[in-house]
């Protein structure tokens, strides 16, 4: 064989041998070249609800800051397990994100030692918004105010129920830390989500929820609904008629509900710097602002990935706390 059919042999191996390892997927993209390809936003809830409303609020600027598109994707259940569980397992090339809540993050581990992921397996990113939960009254009901509220719960224990859209759900925990602080004895409902939840507190059924505001304050400005207080100790610059826990004589109650953006454990550092960067420019552009403004849910922002894990850390401790305190139990 002439030197120049085995060179061109050779040529043609190599060839083979990079186009297998390309369809193969052994072949990947630095981090330099990161993002070369549309990226997916995964989200653990149903379309319309509030960790929803976040990634399509913010999906466009963030596809802008980083060149490529990003698609929101919801794989909603078990508490948004299952889609905490599909990042967990994606590759660590960040194109696949989560945004998570607590309840990824801090209270379904509480519930249960059987989950397809450990909060481990999932690199934090950055805080991206925090919110307060409602506390809001069936129109139906005599409860004007919180101060009504607790008196009515002391005069007849166990005959006020409160409706959540699940055991652990943050309206469930919410319900529950309440009860706690103010020695109550309330019935929680649980419902299969938000919007049965809701319901059953507009027809009177139960007369109390907890709920995030998106899912709230819609109802409370049409009637239907009566807003009583906000869960945080002070007023709410996003709802200043709403009256805050200080005020309202229950200054040792306090919560707060967030979501954020995870990626694979082991996701390359220069990748996790990127996204932190590009989530930092969409999330505070003045439409996204005013967008989840209006859905009751203010911009927070972490200072750096680093600072969101050292926050992921402390914030555990309070949710794992009021699980076992609150005897939560799965469904």
């Amino acid at each position: 064989m002439s030197k120049c059919i085995m060179k061109n042999t050779k040529n043609r191996l190599a060839a083979l041998i990079l186009l297998g390892l390309a369809q193969s997927g052994f072949a990947q993209m630095t981090p330099s070249d990161y993002p070369s390809k549309p990226i997916k936003l995964v989200v653990g809830f149903a379309p319309a609800g509030a960790a929803d409303y976040v990634a399509r609020a913010m999906s466009d600027q963030l596809g802008k800051a980083l060149g490529q598109t990003v698609i929101v994707e919801n794989k909603a259940g078990a508490g948004s397990s299952i889609a905490a569980e599909f990042v967990a397992k994606a590759p660590a090339d960040g194109y696949t994100l989560l945004i998570a809540s607590p309840s990824s993050m801090s209270v379904n581990p509480a519930l249960s030692t059987k989950l397809g992921y450990s909060p481990r397996d999932l690199a934090p990113i950055s805080k991206m918004t925090s919110s307060p939960l409602v506390i809001a009254a069936s129109a139906k009901s005599n409860i004007t105010s919180i101060k009504e509220l607790i008196a009515q719960a002391k005069k007849a224990p166990g005959t006020l129920n409160y409706a959540s859209s699940g055991n652990g759900s943050a309206p469930h925990l919410g319900g529950a830390l309440f009860a706690q602080v103010a020695g109550l004895d309330m019935q929680h409902i649980p419902f299969r989500g938000g919007a049965p939840a809701i319901a059953s507190v507009i027809a009177g059924d139960t007369q109390l929820t907890f709920g995030t505001p998106p899912s709230v304050l819609p109802m409370v400005k049409a009637g239907r609904l009566r807003g009583l207080a906000v869960s945080t100790r002070e007023r709410s610059a996003l709802f200043p008629e709403l009256p805050a826990m200080r005020e309202a004589g229950l200054p040792d109650y306090a919560i707060e509900f967030w979501y954020g953006l995870f990626v694979p454990a082991n996701t390359p550092p220069a990748i996790v710097k990127k996204l932190f960067e590009a989530t930092r420019t969409a999330m505070s552009q003045p439409s996204v602002k005013a967008a989840l403004a209006r859905e009751g849910t203010e911009v927070a922002l972490s200072n750096s990935p680093e600072a969101f894990a050292t926050f992921l850390a402390e914030d555990s401790k309070f949710w794992t706390r009021l699980v076992k305190d609150a005897q939560v139990k799965l469904d």
